[in-house]
């Protein structure tokens, strides 16, 4: 069998197992994207949550021995919820983003990036091949993007003509030489709804994000969320989609077509006031298998908090007080006090000057003292 034609079967091979699109590119260097990954390290726009050596981000080579192709997949995942719960005052809810509705893609991608190996090793027993999900080295969006499998958006996403930006992301790096597919032409042209409607201004400008004021990234975080973001963080638990839901190419994109990937409307909007006081193993049981469980409980925890702040929840003002007075984690008891605060209950100003009596973090202090501040403005208003 020559080469194109296993490529076909490839190809046929990739769709069979579930995944929606595979592309094939260069395993060249990323020489662009290294201009662009050196400024966004001078703006100081970077998540941390990345691979930290440039260079080992933009050439494949460095990452597998005579790398020669690099092999594309991409896996739709739904933008629409079936029979979604809706918050109601006293049982107010969170979302999840998208991305972390369903199975955890990681391992989704992985299993099918295991049977490319697989079934490429069974014709070409010499191939050499590594592959990756989000957490690799390479980048997959630019990836996706040089192997044809959409063009690279102003919100930073790779959008296709099928799916949209609903998609997951994988590659292989291999020492098989395929034929490339092309790249394809940007087709936001003028449309900059994503950059505008960005809660937190975090789109710069077309295709440059400020991750660090991301509400996906901010979700994400382990410490006290920044004033500032407080009040846009809303109800969400994990991610963001506004860039997405704006997005013209992505209307009636349903992408229901994974049921691994459907939501449980429970897990995807939970009730918030159970998540103040659910445990390490009950966080595992439940959540455990989305992707946005992979930082523990503890920042979805700390959104949930401001998500009842959001909605000004007095049915939770005893649970908050309770996290307040016992709370061991600093992080938890001080975004408790803000919140109590904010929600404004009588009850919740005698537990703050309590608090202000009894509290030995300096961070934890100043977080009751934004709480109280919150009680003062009432009165002058």
């Amino acid at each position: 069998m020559n080469l194109d034609q296993f490529q076909e079967e490839l190809v046929a091979y990739a769709s069979e197992i579930g995944i929606d699109k595979i592309g094939f590119a260069s395993a060249e260097p990323f020489y662009n994207l290294k201009h662009r990954l050196i400024r966004q390290q001078q703006l100081k726009f970077q998540s941390g949550f990345e691979e930290p050596d440039i260079e080992k981000r933009v050439r494949p080579d460095l990452l597998l021995d005579e790398a020669v192709s690099i092999i594309a997949i991409a896996i739709a995942y739904p933008s629409k919820m079936k029979d979604a719960p809706q918050g109601v005052k006293g049982a107010r809810r969170g979302i999840f983003s998208r991305s972390s509705w369903g199975k955890d893609y990681h391992a989704a991608l992985r299993e099918r990036l295991v049977l490319l190996e697989a079934f490429i090793a069974a014709h070409y027993p010499e191939a050499r091949m590594r592959s990756m999900v989000d957490t690799g080295e390479l980048s997959d969006r630019a990836v996706a993007e040089r192997a044809g499998i959409g063009w690279s958006a102003k919100n930073t996403s790779i959008i296709t003509p099928e799916f949209g930006s609903y998609v997951y992301l994988g590659e292989m790096i291999t020492n098989i030489p395929f034929r490339f597919d092309e790249p394809m032409e940007d087709q936001c042209g003028d449309c900059r709804l994503c950059i505008d409607v960005c809660p937190t201004g975090a789109i710069v400008e077309g295709g440059q994000l400020n991750a660090t004021r991301c509400i996906s990234f901010l979700t994400q975080t382990k410490g006290f969320l920044p004033d500032e973001f407080r009040g846009v963080i809303g109800n969400r638990l994990y991610g963001c989609d506004t860039c997405q839901t704006v997005c013209p190419k992505n209307k009636r994109k349903a992408n229901q077509l994974h049921p691994e990937f459907e939501p449980d409307p429970e897990i995807a909007k939970p009730l918030l006031e159970p998540l103040l006081t659910i445990s390490n193993k009950e966080f595992k049981a439940k959540f455990g298998y989305v992707s946005g469980s992979w930082r523990g409980k503890k920042p979805i925890q700390r959104n949930a908090i401001l998500a009842l702040a959001h909605f000004k929840e007095e049915s939770a003002v005893p649970a908050l007080i309770e996290l307040l007075k016992s709370d061991e984690r600093p992080v938890i008891r001080g975004t408790a006090a803000w919140a109590i605060g904010k929600i404004g209950t009588e009850s919740g100003l005698e537990a703050l000057k309590q608090a202000q009596l009894d509290e030995q973090d300096s961070e934890v202090a100043e977080e009751i003292q934004k709480g109280l501040a919150f009680y003062a403005e009432e009165l002058k208003g």
